[in-house]
């Protein structure tokens, strides 16, 4: 790692070592979600997909008090709460054999797993600071790919050795590498902030808060039409190879590894490149955005050549997803921390809960959204991902000059200014001078009883 000595965050290495423990158990079942839960409860394909579709969106609604508990608690406790659940979600699915079983362990494991997002962004905003974020979100990103991969071909492994009973097996060791991620987590230690404010414990007032920072919805906004784009490789390209290019099937397969070795490999990299070019996070998110644009344009290019040789076509889509890949290791390490920075400290679970609706809903509306534009033409989804990459960027850039100035260029560890408490009714936050809050929110914020956790 690039880092000067005194930049370093105490305990760095524990959590891009707990997201790849996390990446393995995840990849472990990921690939196979259909197959794998089909094979644990001997429930049929049809009931699996209509239970996960059900739960995975009843699991949405935990985002906002998952945000509020942080904003009380701390994010590590939060944190370990919920690898406590996925822990015995996965411990338990070998069991559940009854559609009521299944569904009740499916939905406090998905509500558990849409919330993980959100409060790791929160960890590392209270464990780092600065350009210190920054690297830490680069590092952890990357192993948790390379932890993803590791995960995928050691259930395929067991699979293949053990049979239908390497199913459970699987599911088994994805609870036991929650487990152990847990445990790796002990070394992160909180910073301490410059002082306490009074926030609200009800989740509406302090959610009142978000709704009123116009410039933090706007990011929000942006990052709704860019998650899409990181759907589409998983969702939309299967569906374009085989229907309407006619391609083998296994080019999907190596579209897959090639962006998860890349993503694994380069990461780190791409990210301090990124960070020593001094570029600001709202042009580098940007930037990425532009590469997906980049990508899905060469796809309509190769939906209306159409290529029949499979090795035109292999090597277009080796091209593609290297340029879609750059865009992703680009924009999101700059995207996830801007949403980090732009968070008042005391309220930063609330902000990023509401931040990660954006990831949520964009999971939940692009396989409906894709599928139906692909029925229209195969070019039709990735103009549409055009116009959706663009907006974002534009977006981003708009509204680059009313968020604070920390939150938009990364600065050095030592230099970034500890976290701040947020505003008293009547006066601006100190880190948002260019965006003061509005009185009723402020004074929301002030109804509170009791002050939040240094």
């Amino acid at each position: 790692m690039e880092t000067r000595k005194s930049e370093r965050i105490p305990g760095e290495r524990a959590l891009p070592l707990t997201a790849a423990v996390n990446g393995v158990g995840t990849g472990m079942y990921v690939p196979f979600t259909l197959v794998f839960f089909h094979a644990v409860t001997g429930l049929s394909f049809t009931v699996v997909g209509a239970v996960l579709t059900a739960t995975g969106l009843a699991g949405i609604a935990v985002l906002p008090l998952a945000g509020t508990a942080v904003d009380r608690y701390g994010a590590k406790r939060v944190l370990y709460a919920l690898y406590g659940v996925r822990v015995a979600g996965f411990a338990l699915y070998p069991f559940a054999r009854s559609l009521a079983a299944f569904a009740a362990v499916a939905l406090v494991t998905a509500a558990a797993d849409r919330a993980f997002p959100a409060v790791q962004q929160s960890l590392i905003g209270e464990v780092a600071r600065g350009a210190g974020r920054d690297r830490l979100q680069a590092s952890t990103r990357a192993l948790q790919n390379a932890g993803s991969g590791a995960g995928a071909l050691l259930a395929t492994l067991v699979i293949s050795l053990a049979g239908s009973a390497g199913y459970t097996y699987a599911a088994w060791g994805n609870a036991l590498s929650f487990a152990l991620a847990a445990l790796l987590l002990r070394p992160l230690r909180p910073l301490r902030t410059t002082g306490e404010a009074p926030v609200p414990h009800r989740a509406g007032a302090g959610y009142r808060l978000v709704l009123a920072d116009r410039p933090f919805l706007v990011v929000t906004g942006a990052n709704f039409l860019n998650a899409l784009s990181y759907s589409a490789l998983s969702v939309l390209f299967p569906l374009f190879m085989v229907e309407w290019l006619h391609g083998p099937s296994v080019l999907t397969g190596a579209a897959f590894t090639l962006n998860t070795v890349l993503c694994a490999v380069a990461g780190v990299g791409v990210g301090a490149r990124v960070r020593r070019a001094g570029a600001r996070r709202t042009r580098a998110a940007a930037l990425g955005g532009a590469l997906f644009a980049t990508a899905f344009t060469a796809q309509i290019v190769l939906g209306t050549v159409r290529p029949t040789s499979a090795a035109v076509l292999g090597g277009a889509v080796v091209t593609v997803v290297v340029v879609y890949t750059l865009g992703e290791l680009i924009h999101s390490p700059a995207a996830q921390v801007l949403a980090v920075e732009t968070a008042p400290e005391a309220v930063r679970g609330r902000y990023l809960a509401a931040y990660q609706m954006s990831w949520s809903l964009a999971k939940a509306v692009a396989p409906s959204l894709f599928t139906a534009l692909l029925a229209l033409d195969g070019r039709a989804p990735w103009a549409v991902l055009v116009l959706t990459s663009a907006a974002a960027a534009a977006l981003l850039i708009r509204t680059e000059r009313h968020l604070p100035p920390e939150a938009v260029r990364p600065l050095p560890a030592e230099a970034a200014p500890l976290p701040a408490p947020v505003a008293r009714t009547g006066a601006p936050a100190p880190a948002r001078a260019a965006v003061p809050v509005p009185a009723a929110a402020s004074a929301a914020v002030t109804a509170g009883p009791e002050g939040v956790r240094a």
